[in-house]
């Protein structure tokens, strides 16, 4: 039953959000558990959920601009421009 609450409550806790706050939300929490299991360790969960809110952030961000697009250069470094 745990297992059906908790994921319900979190989604539910993410419909007030903006776009932006939904994308940090989504991505700080697989960054975690993504940084928990490559490492096995809490402070790999940590940067996890540092990179992945971060990267979460700019991507919702980019969803509330109609016409942009986010891309990445052949360096990886990311930005956004013209679709």
């Amino acid at each position: 039953m745990h297992k059906i609450i908790i994921p319900l409550l979190a989604a539910l806790s993410l419909t007030a959000c903006s776009s932006t706050e939904r994308g940090a939300g989504i991505g700080a929490a697989s960054g975690a558990v993504i940084g928990g299991v490559a490492t096995g360790n809490v402070r790999g969960a940590a940067v996890g959920a540092a990179v992945g809110g971060v990267s979460g952030a700019l991507i919702g961000n980019v969803a509330d601009q109609p016409g942009r697009c986010y891309y990445r250069d052949r360096n990886g470094n990311r930005y956004v421009d013209r679709c």
